[in-house]
Parts: structure tokens; C-alpha cells; sequence
């Protein structure tokens, strides 16, 4: 089993990244942000989980091991599969999934294509008492930055670019509309 790749990004896509290791090309399904802040020619060490099924093996890269350890309680609620977990990690960070486990607040999942509200409520209640690592000083601030991420998003711009302009906005704003408008600064 593959735990780790070190390497070159040869080259980026949306969802998936491919590191050159001593002339060997290994395609990693990556999340959003892992391929935006992963451009060809960067070094990236990634902490990798390996799916394999009956007719492919996939690898799956991360840059924390705390996203890895994530995508893996995802992965252990029935109905959601690598691609949708990856698809959740796209959508918010960490801490802000755990968080929003911890408050039972499903939206972060139904936002996901192929995660219906069932679902949702089913990853709620399952990883309910499993999150406890994850919670950071900074999760309230990583669930209002997913409610600004998808006001942006709606706007017409990517993942990156939005994550990125919100990075920059004071944690100390607490309203959304506010952390919306100070993101917009700074993508004007």
C-alpha cells in the first residue's frame, strides 16, 4: 500500500495532479485546493490513501494527514464512496466539516452532486462522536468562510480563488455578507 508520494507536479487539473517520481508519472485524485495550490513544476509531498477495486487502483492525495485522516471517516459512512468525500474536502476544510458535524449541520453535504439529505444525516449522526481531533480555534471561522465560499462560488468564481480571498479577510469578522464584500476586495 502506497502512504506517501514525494515528487514533482507535472502537471494539474481540477481534481487530479500528476507527481513525477524518478521518471515514474503517478496520477493522484487530489482536492480542489490540493490542485490549486499544486502547479506543474512545484514540489509536493503528499500523504496518499490507495483504493483498489477490482478492475483499478486509485490513489488518493492529500497534504495533511488530518484531511487524510477526514476523507477516511467519511469513507467509512456507508454512501459515500472516495469521489464524494474528496468532492467534501473540496468544498470546505477540515476543521469546518468537524465542525459542522459537531453542530449537526448538514449542509456542507448536501451541497456535494450525488449527496442527498439522507446521506447527510447519515454522516452526521455516524462521525458524531469521531471528530473530536479535529476541532480547531479557527473552526467557527472555517464554517463562515463555507457559507462565504458558496455566495462566491455562485458568483462564478473557482474554489482557489475564493479560498484564497477569504485567507485574507480578518477571522475577527464574524458576518458573512461582511467576509463576502472584504473577499470581493481583495479578488477586485
Amino acid at each position: 500500500m502506497i502512504r506517501s508520494l514525494s515528487g514533482t507536479v507535472i502537471s494539474a487539473s481540477e481534481n487530479e495532479i500528476v507527481v513525477d517520481i524518478n521518471g515514474v508519472g503517478y496520477g493522484v485524485f487530489v482536492s480542489s485546493h490540493v490542485a490549486q495550490v499544486s502547479p506543474a513544476g512545484k514540489e509536493v509531498i503528499l500523504q496518499i490513501y490507495t483504493h483498489v477495486r477490482e478492475q483499478e487502483i486509485s490513489l488518493y492525495g492529500f497534504l495533511h494527514p488530518s484531511d487524510r485522516e477526514m476523507f477516511l471517516l467519511l469513507t467509512s459512512v456507508s454512501g459515500i464512496g472516495p469521489k464524494a468525500a474528496l468532492a467534501i474536502l473540496s468544498q470546505a476544510e477540515t476543521s469546518a466539516i468537524a465542525t459542522a458535524i459537531a453542530h449537526k449541520d448538514t449542509s456542507i453535504f448536501t451541497s456535494i452532486s450525488g449527496v442527498g439529505k439522507k446521506t447527510a444525516e447519515k454522516v452526521v449522526i455516524e462521525l458524531q462522536g469521531r471528530i473530536d481531533g479535529f476541532a480547531t480555534s479557527h473552526a467557527e471561522a472555517a464554517v463562515l468562510d463555507t457559507q462565504a465560499l458558496d455566495a462566491l462560488k455562485s458568483m462564478g468564481y473557482s474554489v482557489g480563488e475564493a479560498r484564497e480571498a477569504l485567507k485574507n479577510v480578518d477571522k475577527s469578522v464574524t458576518d458573512v455578507s461582511e467576509r463576502i464584500k472584504m473577499a470581493l476586495k481583495n479578488l477586485g
